[in-house]
C-alpha cells in the first residue's frame, strides 16, 4: 500500500529542516507584517485577501514557526474530510479504542481531539501549536463533556487526550467537518488542516467527486504538503472499481502519486461503538508509523510540508501586497473626493465673503437700521447666525457632493462608512458653536482697541465690535462701516483692528472646513487604510527569500 511521496523540489536526498534563528527571526517578521495587513474596504478582491490572510497566519502560527522552533516535537496528522466520512471511526481504530464520539448523527465531531502518547502530552498541553484553543486535557473519553466550562464555546477547545497504544512522535487529530453546516466548525476544520504536518483526506465511496474535499486536495497540492488519501465505507463488491475511478480522479488532478488507502464498509462503520477491526486500517496505521519512526521518512514529510508553506509565500505575498495596494488605491480615491469637495466649497466660501455676502437679508436691514433703530447687539447677532447659515450651506454642499463621488466607488459600501454623521451634535450645532466663538473673540479685540485710545470719549466696544465685523463680511455694500470704525477709533486703530479681526475670522473659518472635512474623513481613517503595508510584505518577503 506504500507510495513513494514526491520530491519536495529540493533535491531527491534527505532534506533537512532550516531551523537557524536568522530564518525564523526574518519569518517572525514577515508573519507580523501578515497579521498587521488589513483589507476593510469592500472591493471585489477584499473577500479572498482576508480569507488568505488568515490562512497564511493559521499555518504561520500553528505550523511553521512552531515546527522550525521545535523540530523534534512530534509528527501531527489531521483527519480532514467531509461530513459522514467517518473520520472519528478512523481515528479510534487507528489508536486501538475510543478517543473520539463516533455516530450516525451529524456533524458528530464538533470539539476537536487530539490524541497523543503518554510521553509526548506535553508537547500539546502549551500554546506551542493552535494557540487560539483552549486545552482541555481528558483523561477519560467519557469524561469530555463535563470538563467544558459552562458557557464556553466547544468550537474553539482542543481535547488532548493520551493513548499508549499510539507510538511516541505520533499525534492524531481529529477534525470537524470541512462542509460542516457551523460556519465556525468549517473555519476551524480549515484552521487544524493548516497545523498538519501530514494532511490525511477522508471521503466515502459515495462521496469522493464531492467539491469539499477536492479543495482541501487541490489546496494541499499548490502547498506541497505530505499528504495521504483515505477512500472509506467502501462497499467490498465494488471496492476495485471505486478505487479504479479514484486514482483516476487523482490521476488527473496530478496527485496520482500521494499515498492512497481504502477501507472497507463494515457493520462498525455505522453502528458499532467507534471501533473497527485492526486488519481494516492496518496499511494506513503502517504507513503512519513509519513516517513518525523511520527518521528519513520523518525529516522528509516534515521537509516537505514546511518547505511547501515556505515557497508557497513566494505566490501569496504579493497577492496579498496587491491586494493591499487596492485597498490604499481606493481610500486615496475616497479622500481626494472628500477633499476636493470641501477645497472647492471652502473658495466659494471665500469667494462670497469677498462679495459681502453675509450682509444680506436680515442682516441687512440690521446694518440699515444701525445705530438708530437697531443696537450693535442685534446687528452682531444677524451677522453671526447669517455667518453661520453661509458655512452650514458650503458644508451641506460640499457633503452632497461628497456623497454623489462615493456613490461610484463600491469601497464607500463599507459599513463603517455608510453609517451617518458619527458626532452626536449636528453640522448645525457645530457650526453655531464656532462663529459665536468668533464673536466672542472679535469683541475682545474691540475691548482692546478702545483701552489704548488716549480719548476723554467713552466708546462702546460692542458698537466698534459690530462695525468691524460688518466692514469684514459687507464688502462693498459696507464700505460706510469701515469710515464709521475710522472715525471713532482713528486711521490706524482702524487698520490695526481691521488686520487683526480679518485674521481671526481667516482662522475660524478655516477651522470649521478643516474640522467638518476631518469630520467626513474619520470613518475611513479609523479603518487604518495606509500606503505601507503592500510595501512591508514585499520587503519582509524579500529578507525571507535572502535567509532561505
Amino acid at each position: 500500500m506504500l507510495q513513494k511521496s514526491p520530491k519536495i523540489g529540493h533535491s531527491s536526498h534527505v532534506v533537512t529542516l532550516d531551523v537557524r534563528p536568522q530564518l525564523l527571526d526574518a519569518l517572525s517578521a514577515l508573519r507580523d507584517r501578515v497579521a498587521a495587513a488589513r483589507f476593510p474596504l469592500p472591493l471585489a478582491g477584499a473577500p479572498r485577501a482576508r480569507a488568505n490572510r488568515d490562512e497564511l497566519l493559521a499555518q504561520l502560527d500553528d505550523y511553521l514557526v512552531p515546527r522550525l522552533r521545535e523540530p523534534e516535537a512530534p509528527l501531527l496528522a489531521v483527519i480532514g474530510g467531509s461530513t459522514g466520512a467517518g473520520k472519528s471511526t478512523l481515528v479510534n481504530s487507528l489508536v486501538g479504542r475510543r478517543v473520539s464520539e463516533a455516530g450516525v448523527l451529524r456533524p458528530t465531531t464538533r470539539t476537536p481531539v487530539l490524541v497523543c502518547h503518554p510521553e509526548d502530552h506535553h508537547w500539546f498541553s502549551g500554546m506551542r501549536v493552535l494557540p487560539d484553543l483552549t486545552r482541555v486535557w481528558v483523561p477519560d473519553q467519557d469524561q469530555a463533556e463535563e470538563l467544558l466550562l459552562p458557557g464556553e464555546d466547544p468550537s474553539r477547545v482542543l481535547r488532548v487526550q493520551t493513548a499508549d497504544t499510539l507510538p511516541p512522535g505520533l499525534a492524531l487529530l481529529d477534525a470537524p467537518d470541512i462542509d460542516c453546516l457551523v460556519a465556525d466548525n468549517r473555519v476551524l476544520a480549515a484552521e487544524l488542516i493548516c497545523a498538519a504536518d501530514i494532511w490525511v483526506m477522508v471521503t466515502t465511496a459515495a462521496r469522493y467527486a464531492d467539491a469539499v474535499p477536492w479543495h482541501l486536495l487541490r489546496t494541499a497540492k499548490e502547498y506541497d504538503a505530505t499528504l495521504v488519501t483515505v477512500l472509506d465505507r467502501v462497499p467490498h463488491q465494488v471496492v476495485s472499481e471505486v478505487s479504479r475511478q479514484y486514482g483516476a480522479l487523482l490521476t488527473k488532478a496530478g496527485l496520482g502519486d500521494v499515498p492512497r488507502f481504502t477501507v472497507p464498509e463494515l457493520p462498525e462503520s455505522a453502528w458499532g461503538g467507534g471501533l473497527l477491526p485492526a486488519t481494516a486500517v492496518a496499511p494506513l496505521r503502517t504507513w503512519l508509523l513509519q513516517q513518525a519512526q523511520d527518521p528519513a521518512a520523518r525529516q522528509h514529510a516534515l521537509a516537505r510540508t514546511a518547505y511547501g508553506v515556505l515557497d508557497s509565500l513566494k505566490a501569496r505575498l504579493p497577492e496579498l501586497a496587491s491586494a493591499a495596494a487596492a485597498q490604499y488605491a481606493a481610500a486615496l480615491r475616497l479622500t481626494s473626493a472628500v477633499d476636493g469637495a470641501y477645497d472647492s466649497e471652502y473658495a466659494r466660501v471665500r469667494g462670497r465673503l469677498q462679495a459681502g455676502a453675509v450682509v444680506a437679508g436680515d442682516a441687512l436691514k440690521r446694518w440699515r437700521a444701525f445705530p438708530l433703530d437697531c443696537t450693535a447687539a442685534e446687528l452682531l447677532d444677524a451677522l453671526v447666525e447669517s455667518l453661520g447659515a453661509l458655512l452650514l450651506c458650503a458644508v451641506t454642499a460640499a457633503d452632497e457632493r461628497v456623497d454623489e463621488a462615493w456613490r461610484r466607488e463600491p469601497a464607500a459600501d463599507a459599513p463603517e462608512l455608510t453609517r451617518r454623521d458619527p458626532y452626536p451634535e449636528s453640522a448645525e450645532h457645530r457650526i453655531g458653536v464656532a462663529v459665536r466663538r468668533w464673536r466672542r473673540e472679535l469683541e475682545e479685540y474691540a475691548e482692546e482697541e478702545v483701552r489704548y485710545l488716549d480719548r476723554n470719549v467713552v466708546l462702546d466696544s460692542e458698537v466698534v465690535a459690530a462695525l468691524v465685523a460688518t466692514a469684514l463680511l459687507g464688502g462693498r455694500r459696507a464700505r460706510s462701516a469701515g469710515e464709521g470704525l475710522a472715525e471713532r477709533i482713528g486711521a490706524h486703530g482702524a487698520l490695526r483692528l481691521r488686520d487683526r479681526a480679518g485674521r481671526l475670522l481667516a482662522d475660524h473659518l478655516d477651522r470649521v472646513m478643516h474640522n467638518e472635512r476631518e469630520r467626513r474623513l474619520a470613518p475611513l481613517d479609523a479603518l487604518e487604510v495606509h500606503a505601507e503595508p503592500q510595501a512591508e510584505l514585499i520587503a519582509a518577503l524579500s529578507v525571507l527569500q535572502k535567509e532561505r
